[in-house]
């Protein structure tokens, strides 16, 4: 990936970052938590280079998650984003499905990050710490929002998460105690996909 297709890298929080990729000239994008937050963010990013004829980037989301299928600090690529909290069951549909649309309850990207294990990701407006009614290996806050609109949008999505807590009774003070260890090694990734 050459510098003039520079990656937009997007992250929650900045305790995600910890500093490390400001330290090393790159831009993060900071959407806040939550699905909403993280669609609002990107949608306004695209439309910008939309606006102004740009190229969309290549969304890249490094993040911490939960996990009850892999150990804590765990590097896990998700290219396959699932909704875990959309419970349309009232009108038939199944846990996961938005009603009334064409985007597929799973969606996929082709993958950026193909030296890292696998996982679905599920995301939902609530901090896991129970199993979730829909399959899925790691629970996050942000990512599936973020692959929707770039499904919607057409843009490249990647997306590396960090397993911070089992997503179980534990999870909160687990992920405040781990949250900000991914750093650098989300920065060695992001490096070795653009190739500096």
């Amino acid at each position: 990936m050459s510098a003039a297709s520079e990656p937009l890298v997007m992250m929650a929080l900045p305790a995600e970052s910890n500093g490390v990729f400001e330290a090393a000239g790159v831009n993060v994008l900071y959407c806040g938590v939550g699905k909403v937050n993280a669609a609002r963010a990107l949608s306004r990013e695209l439309a910008r280079c939309a606006h102004q004829r740009i190229p969309l980037p290549t969304v890249l989301n490094f993040g911490s998650a939960g996990s009850r299928r892999h150990d804590t600090h765990r590097f896990l690529a998700c290219r396959r984003f699932v909704q875990r909290d959309m419970d349309a069951s009232g009108l038939g549909f199944e846990l996961g499905v938005t009603p009334y649309e064409d985007v597929p309850a799973c969606i996929e990207f082709d993958p950026l990050f193909p030296g890292l294990p696998e996982a679905v990701c599920g995301s939902g407006d609530s901090f896991a710490t129970a199993e979730s009614g829909v399959p899925c290996d790691v629970v996050d806050m942000e990512a599936y929002a973020l692959a929707k609109v770039c499904w919607l949008e057409g843009a490249r999505f990647g997306c590396v998460k960090y397993v911070s807590d089992g997503a179980d009774h534990a999870a909160a003070a687990a992920w405040q105690e781990n949250v900000h260890r991914a750093a650098e090694e989300f920065l060695r990734l992001y490096r070795e996909l653009v190739g500096r």
